[in-house]
C-alpha cells in the first residue's frame, strides 16, 4: 500500500502511478497539498530533499 512520504497518508495505487517520482516516492498527496498543485508541490519537495542530501 503506497503512502505519502511527506505526511504518511495512504494513497491509492492509481494515485501513486500518476504522482510518484522515478524512485516510486509520493512526495505530496491531497491530504497535505492543494489538489490543483500536487505535481508542483511534489516537484518542489523533491528538489528540497535533493538539496539537503548534497550538503
Amino acid at each position: 500500500m503506497p503512502n505519502c512520504d511527506y505526511c504518511d497518508a495512504h494513497v491509492s495505487d492509481r494515485f501513486a502511478r500518476v504522482f510518484a517520482d522515478e524512485d516510486g516516492r509520493v512526495r505530496a498527496c491531497p491530504n497535505c497539498s492543494a489538489n490543483a498543485g500536487i505535481a508542483e508541490v511534489s516537484r518542489d519537495r523533491a528538489h528540497e530533499s535533493k538539496s539537503y542530501t548534497h550538503e
